[in-house]
């Protein structure tokens, strides 16, 4: 069975799923026809409910689980990992609600929690998230959310940290943030499912016992980003609860959706949003 699979050309991605697209570990009979996309784009994608399996941000998710359900391994959870809020000169927190604020797409997980701690900003621009740091510097954007390797770099370039969105998230629930997660489609058959879940977590496993093997698929589409810009984006986004979210993971993630609900940023999701899996 070949399944399509889309996810984004971040090292954490290219890192997480270079051993499995590239048959490196056993993939149980199944191949992968692979894409890869900014994560806006991903989420778009997913809206369409086409992709067999996708990486989606946890707001995107949202719109999209009567199709989705999220798999137990190739998350991005973790603490102090969180997007940013930056600016270039000094701002009050208090003016944020008529701030021009530059976002990296309505649907990624940096607007949803944003979208919870200063509900009343209302003025917001979607930027690639490669161009919000220029945005705010050329004075376009008052201050803007930065996700991804633009957290290594903005204070090179002159910006500051007005907050830290992991921070904000970690206070309120003392749970790890949800930045993107790794989903499947309903349709694909429960055996299916979890034999992808098995493959995704191999994958995961075998790239961090053996980092160089990835490096040339990782660089390859990270060209322009500089080696250790890399490894430092691989060491925030990979963690243990990429190779398996367990009950904190999930816990993280109900929790999450929760809080966006009950404030009216997100619909009720279906009851069922996990595949039933085993925690190793």
């Amino acid at each position: 069975m070949t399944l399509t699979l889309g996810f984004s050309p971040c090292p954490n991605d290219t890192f997480i799923f270079d051993a499995m697209v590239h048959g490196k570990v056993d993939t149980e009979g199944l191949e992968f026809s692979y894409y890869l996309a900014d994560i806006e784009e991903l989420n778009r994608k997913a809206f369409t409910g086409k992709p067999d399996i996708t990486k989606i941000s946890s707001f995107a998710y949202a719109f999209a689980a009567r199709n989705y359900m999220i798999l137990n391994s190739g998350s991005a959870l973790g603490f102090n990992n969180g997007p940013l809020l930056v600016s270039k000169g000094e701002i009050n927190t208090a003016s944020l609600a008529t701030a021009r604020i530059a976002i990296p797409g309505r649907y990624t997980t940096a607007n949803m929690l944003f979208s919870i701690a200063w509900p009343e900003a209302v003025n917001k621009k979607e930027y690639l998230f490669s161009e919000i740091e220029d945005a705010v510097l050329r004075g376009e954007a008052d201050a803007g959310l930065i996700i991804h390797e633009s957290r290594f770099t903005y204070e090179k370039k002159g910006l500051r940290k007005i907050a830290d969105m992991g921070e904000f998230w970690e206070k309120l629930s003392g749970l790890p943030i949800v930045l993107g997660m790794i989903v499947i489609n309903r349709r694909i058959p429960s055996e299916t499912t979890l034999a992808v879940n098995r493959v995704i977590q191999r994958s995961v496993e075998f790239a961090l016992r053996d980092p160089a093997a990835s490096q040339g698929f990782v660089s390859e589409n990270a060209r322009e980003m500089g080696r250790d810009v890399m490894r430092k984006h691989i060491e925030l986004y990979v963690n243990k609860f990429t190779v398996n979210l367990g009950q904190e993971g999930r816990k993280a993630v109900t929790e999450l959706y929760r809080i966006a609900a009950g404030k009216g940023i997100i619909p009720v999701l279906p009851q069922q949003i996990f595949p039933e899996i085993q925690f190793n």
